[in-house]
């Protein structure tokens, strides 16, 4: 089994984090994920292919956004909430309060 990389506490950089928050879809993610806790990619109802989903959860797991654990064939993903409120003060809750009160649709249309 493939050793996933999660970013150390300390080296989550700021630009790796805002460039992982910068997309819609990721956002949604982080959206359900903060509404419902951990969660497996396939129990998020994100309309892009599976490939495109694993994507952007590779995309916030190396940015220190998210944490994936595996458990047999399925992947979990948290998010860093501890790490990312001590590197970064106060940013996640800004930024995810922005997002839910921004009126961009919380259910992203594949068309």
């Amino acid at each position: 089994m493939k050793i996933l990389h999660h970013p150390d506490k300390a080296d989550i950089q700021l630009s790796s984090v805002l460039y992982a928050l910068s997309d819609p879809v990721r956002l949604f993610i982080l959206a359900e994920l903060r509404r419902s806790g951990e969660r497996t990619c396939g129990d998020i109802d994100v309309p892009v292919v599976k490939s495109t989903l694993s994507h952007h959860a590779r995309t916030l797991r190396e940015a220190g956004v998210v944490s994936v654990r595996v458990h047999g064939t399925q992947r979990f993903l948290s998010i860093r909430t501890e790490d990312l409120e001590s590197r970064f003060p106060g940013l996640l809750t800004s930024v995810m309060n922005a997002y839910e009160h921004s009126g961009e649709p919380m259910i992203i249309n594949a068309e």
